[in-house]
């Protein structure tokens, strides 16, 4: 038997900005709300979510683990754009002039990546 990954966590001072961030960047919605834990997944309940845990000290240092995402039906410089104007930032962990990905943080600060193919170029 393997085990099968159910949820990335990602944690958060404020759980409901970051929440709707990603419910937003990936057409997500939440699922399920109690006080510090918001879950998200998309509509057809596919896995694995993504629960935004609270907690109480703001991220310091670069992610261990961080989202790799490809642009669904558009291209990787309408993404960055698209995802910049919900409320991420650009990001400078290192990566260099020429990498083909983009590095972005959410509301809070936790790392992405928007890769250069989109899902049509992996076909």
């Amino acid at each position: 038997m393997t085990s099968r990954l159910a949820v990335i966590a990602i944690d958060a001072i404020e759980p409901r900005p970051v929440a709707d961030f990603w419910c937003a960047v990936l057409g997500w919605q939440i699922v399920e709300e109690e006080a510090d834990i918001i879950s998200l997944a998309p509509a057809a309940g596919a896995m694995p979510g993504i629960d935004v845990v609270r907690v109480p000290e703001r991220k310091s240092v670069k992610n261990r683990l961080h989202l790799d995402l490809r642009a669904d039906g558009s291209t990787q410089a309408r993404e960055v754009e698209r995802v910049l104007a919900l409320g991420a930032r650009r990001a400078d962990v290192g990566q260099g002039p020429d990498v083909s990905w983009v590095v972005l943080e959410d509301p809070e600060g936790n790392e992405f990546c928007i890769l250069s193919r989109s899902v049509q170029d992996l076909a």
